[in-house]
């Protein structure tokens, strides 16, 4: 990723946008860069997993960034009317009590800049929506920063309509430890699906409250949803009450959070129908319509019928 790769983004983005103007209500830059350059080019758990050296990554991640902000500015010129975002993703993390304590030291954890800093939630959105890197990240890595330019951070910090926020999971926190806060731990036996992520509801109230907080803008989930060890029934349906008991669980808490005030304007569950999934391939299965990979047949899921009546009811039926 060279000094021109923001600027080509932008160019490729305004080509698309030219013979699509006015034709698209709503756009996102980029979607989840904390995979595409942390668990890519950091971790290696996704293509081309090859690890590259810091300060080559933070690099990539000042390049994603100076391309998001160009790409937006790119968009504004051509369209007056179409609604601009961006959808990073990252760990919620909720309070372990609903004590006043540990609601700020999760408060603290969801925007630290970790060990593993490319899932930090302030590294990717601090920049967009403060104009700054996150002071944590500079004092920690400042030998590791690449050149900022005199504009860089007016780019990346071009005005958007909404933030889109990918969320799966997080992790309870309570107050204490040297940094003001600690990871609980998580109950014995704790619900987890078949990617073995764990399920934290909790997740979906605490992490878009909090993301209001911070940034104050309105917000989207972008994605959420789980992967279950689907198969085709005996009747030639798709049983998955999992997914339905997830769904509903997380939404209750969505819906919490916008009655407290919580500005959310909309809900994507991921996803329609199974599909590749980056390194775990046709492993996992997300979404509420089963394929078949062989014959391509689709077959809707319960949690499909389930999730219509939800979509029709907007939320009163659960």
């Amino acid at each position: 990723m060279n000094s021109e790769s923001p600027r080509w983004f932008a160019r490729y983005v305004e080509a698309v946008a030219k013979r699509l103007a006015g034709k698209i209500p709503y756009v996102i830059t980029f979607n989840e860069p904390q995979c595409f350059i942390g668990l890519s080019c950091d971790h290696t758990e996704h293509a081309p997993g090859i690890h590259y050296p810091l300060w080559d990554t933070l690099l990539m991640t000042h390049h994603v960034l100076l391309a998001h902000g160009l790409a937006v500015q790119a968009l504004r010129a051509l369209s007056s009317s179409s609604k601009i975002g961006y959808a990073p993703t990252g760990s919620a993390h909720y309070p372990a009590t609903d004590s006043a304590e540990d609601r700020e030291a999760a408060r603290r954890a969801y925007f630290a800049v970790e060990d593993w800093i490319y899932w930090s939630v302030s590294l990717w959105s601090d920049p967009v929506f403060l104009g700054e890197y996150p002071g944590e990240l500079t004092r920690k890595y400042e030998a590791f920063m690449p050149p900022i330019g005199a504009d860089d951070m007016k780019i990346i910090s071009s005005p958007l309509d909404f933030l889109g926020q990918n969320i799966y999971n997080g992790s309870p926190v309570k107050k204490g430890g040297p940094r003001g806060y600690e990871y609980a731990r998580r109950e014995t036996g704790y619900a987890f699906t078949a990617a073995k992520w764990p399920v934290t509801p909790e997740s979906l109230y605490w992490g878009p409250r909090f993301l209001t907080e911070r940034y104050h803008v309105p917000l989207y989930i972008t994605e959420n949803g789980l992967s279950c060890a689907d198969v085709v029934s005996l009747d030639g349906r798709v049983h998955d009450p999992a997914r339905v008991d997830f769904l509903a669980r997380y939404l209750h808490c969505l819906k919490q959070a916008a009655n407290d005030g919580v500005d959310i304007r909309g809900y994507f569950q991921w996803s329609l129908t199974d599909n590749f999934e980056w390194a775990k391939g046709y492993t996992d299965r997300f979404g509420v319509v089963y394929c078949d990979f062989e014959t391509q047949r689709r077959i809707i899921k319960d949690s499909g019928y389930w999730y219509r009546d939800v979509i029709q009811s907007n939320g009163a039926s659960l």
